[in-house]
């Protein structure tokens, strides 16, 4: 399923309390911080700050052009060493995308413990990066690097936009579409994998998804009909799409049947392989969500799934779905479906599983 760890070193999972975006300071707890923090006088050319939990800070250059900024890391989701650095890095990338940018450059971020782990297997990590930063046509030019108990990888990811182009997660519009771009089930997979519960076949699957790059974002936000976009990750579908109706002061219905997932998920859910994550994230925003009657706890746990370099979630006008499903099958995206709608702008944004 995966490479060996080399000599007698550790499973990479075992390293870590939490993997990949299942790490996430839980949306609740998060807040509560950054109410502690001093805001500053913002420069008028921030187009994109921190206001609406957006997927990344956007500074306009000029009439032309807006430098698009993010930074994502976590911990080892999955054991083989390569895997997981093209998992995280891409994971970072994504959020270039989600703001309808093309990235240009990254940085790495690394925490390792040396002690642990042989320069080869960090080497390996890093070589995953570089591999997923090759597939989206940039370079990684630099970075950091700390001695750490857990071994963290992830990148800085930079990117350019048109002004009138960027995507925030907060423009949806009452009578859009939402589309989810990847089917969802990578904190199941990472949960069934950490006990070795995972087959060959599911295995595959969760690399495929997650090192998956969102390259119709920029596609994307060339559509007059799209109106916003974010990337589900580890807030799980629930969360981000709360977010998106939260920066709108919309309400959303979602489609529950509708929902993509990889195959084996709910069975795998069923079996009890569900991350602490999964619960973390329904105690921060599950008062947001009214669900409908049959609505399981195995239900509950998959929309509040952290995802790992998950898919994007576009609001799009309804006569540019066929569009944006055109793009997303372009871009091998097959799975791409419509999961619900934006029904109205109310004071009170939540979202109504149906």
């Amino acid at each position: 399923m995966t490479a060996a760890p080399i000599s007698s070193e550790p499973r990479l999972t075992s390293l870590s309390h939490g993997g990949g975006c299942g790490c996430k300071i839980a949306p609740a707890v998060l807040s509560e911080i950054l109410r502690q923090t001093t805001p500053m006088a913002l420069p008028e050319a921030l187009l994109v700050g921190t206001e609406n939990a957006d997927d990344a800070a956007v500074f306009r250059l000029n009439d032309e052009q807006a430098l698009v900024a993010t930074t994502d890391f976590f911990m080892p989701i999955v054991d083989d060493p390569h895997d997981f650095g093209r998992i995280a890095a891409t994971n970072a990338i994504s959020d270039v995308y989600a703001m309808g940018a093309r990235p240009i450059m990254a940085l790495a971020l690394v925490g390792m413990p040396i002690d642990v782990l042989s320069k080869e297997t960090i080497g390996r990590i890093l070589d995953g990066g570089q591999a997923a930063a090759r597939a989206a046509g940039i370079p990684v030019v630099g970075g950091h690097s700390i001695d750490s108990v857990e071994a963290i990888y992830g990148l800085v990811a930079l990117g350019l936009v048109h002004p009138d182009l960027i995507k925030k997660n907060a423009s949806a519009r009452p009578g859009d579409l939402l589309v989810q771009g990847k089917p969802l089930g990578a904190g199941v997979f990472s949960a069934a994998l950490k006990k070795n519960e995972l087959s060959e076949a599911g295995y595959a699957r969760m690399i495929a998804m997650t090192t998956q790059l969102n390259t119709p974002g920029p596609e994307l936000a060339e559509l007059s009909g799209v109106h916003a976009m974010t990337d589900v990750t580890g807030f799980g579908l629930g969360g981000h799409m709360l977010e998106m109706m939260r920066g709108a002061g919309c309400e959303a219905r979602l489609d529950w049947a509708a929902v993509p997932f990889m195959e084996e998920v709910r069975a795998l859910a069923e079996g009890g392989f569900i991350t602490g994550a999964s619960g973390r994230n329904w105690s921060s925003y599950g008062a947001e969500i009214v669900l409908t009657d049959g609505f399981t706890d195995v239900d509950q746990a998959l929309l509040t799934d952290p995802q790992t370099s998950g898919g994007l979630l576009v609001s799009c006008a309804p006569d540019a779905l066929d569009s944006v499903l055109a793009v997303f099958a372009r871009h091998g995206f097959e799975q791409a479906s419509v999961v619900g709608e934006v029904v109205a702008k109310t004071d009170d944004p939540r979202i109504v599983v149906t």
